[in-house]
């Protein structure tokens, strides 16, 4: 089944049919009107609209915008969009209402200053919508109802809540917390880790940037043109200098993957560096990491982590930690290891070998 709606007629400068808008007002009894479709088939047809769309057809009357600001069309584009980069707590520090460092009034929460921004654009015209909305007509009744029906039942939410924060993150004005992979633009220092920062948007080049805090005697570092490869949420919710705490040492054997907590002195804060679980020197298997034949080494109490990013000779390759009294291990020399986490998804996993550096370092 498909809807046939009638295309507007000569436009305002405002964007709005001649004849038809009054302010804002919706469309005369007299024409053809989104608005008189059945609200089903209407949320329907929102509900498949891209961001920008979405935010158009919100200004071209009072009802639409109404409509157009509710939650769960914008809880899909959000989790689209910004699900796997600004996770869970990210939006929890937004709902704490955050003040946007770039406000131009003080005061002003980042809500309030984003949902300023997305409702009160000027009105964009139905021109610019057709294409989206014919297309969104398209689609079968029927996945439109089970569709609407999973939306539906989800928690409810503050009407312009996440369509306010999906714009502030759009347009750069929320700094969020999350991880950049290779920091400082692929430092050798920092090739196959994983540090803190802050990030913002930048959508002119759908890139972001990072702020990463200071510590000891360096000051803030700025890295921009930063690609969405390279950014996540954080995977765990430890602040950067404080310890992990380690739930999977018992389980750990060799050919296991893992990140573990590394930072040079106690005064910088925690990056997560890649390796694997390696076998013991006195294991038949010590050289083959994949190997687990006539293996005992997960019930000996030291655990060898190897770095396989360095050479053989390197001070870096491989380092023992205790499997039951683990803590803080290392010194000001070799710098200090810390909490560990083990890798159990193929997508954790391949992300870090896409990072694989060309050389490997000394």
């Amino acid at each position: 089944m498909a809807f046939l709606i009638k295309r507007p007629r000569v436009l305002h400068q405002s964007g709005l049919p001649e004849g038809d808008f009054h302010g804002d007002s919706c469309p005369s009894s007299s024409s053809t009107s989104i608005l008189d479709l059945p609200d089903l088939a209407l949320d329907d047809i929102l509900s498949r609209l891209p961001a920008d769309s979405l935010l158009r057809l919100g200004g071209v009357c009072q009802e639409l915008r109404q409509r157009c600001k509710s939650g769960h069309f914008w809880e899909s584009l959000v989790y689209e969009k910004w699900g796997e980069i600004a996770g869970p707590g990210a939006y929890r520090e937004w709902c704490r209402n955050p003040v946007l460092e770039s406000s131009p009034r003080k005061g002003r929460t980042a809500q309030e200053i984003a949902a300023k921004n997305a409702c009160e654009r000027p009105n964009c015209g139905w021109k610019l919508l057709w294409p989206s909305i014919a297309a969104a007509c398209l689609w079968p009744l029927s996945v439109a109802r089970e569709r609407l029906m999973a939306l539906r039942s989800k928690a409810p939410r503050p009407s312009d809540s996440l369509m306010a924060w999906y714009w502030a993150l759009e347009t750069g004005n929320l700094w969020f917390r999350g991880q950049v992979f290779n920091r400082e633009n692929g430092h050798v220092g920092f090739l196959l880790s994983c540090y803190d920062a802050e990030l913002s948007y930048v959508r002119s080049s759908d890139s972001f940037r990072a702020r990463y805090p200071p510590h000891g005697p360096r000051a803030l570092v700025m890295e921009d043109d930063i690609s969405w490869e390279r950014v996540r949420a954080s995977p765990v919710q430890t602040p950067a200098h404080d310890l992990h705490t380690s739930d999977c040492l018992a389980e750990l054997r060799p050919g296991d993957h893992i990140e573990v907590q590394w930072r040079r002195t106690k005064e910088f804060p925690y990056g997560w560096w890649y390796g694997i679980v390696g076998h013991s020197d006195s294991c038949s298997n010590a050289g083959n990491n994949s190997s687990r034949q006539h293996c005992s080494c997960q019930s000996d109490n030291t655990v060898w982590l190897v770095f396989n990013q360095f050479t053989s000779g390197s001070r870096w390759k491989r380092t023992p930690i205790d499997r039951v009294s683990h803590r803080e291990e290392g010194n000001e020399t070799d710098g200090y290891y810390g909490g560990i986490r083990k890798l159990r998804s193929k997508d954790e996993i391949s992300m870090w070998e896409r990072l694989w550096p060309v050389d490997i370092l000394e």
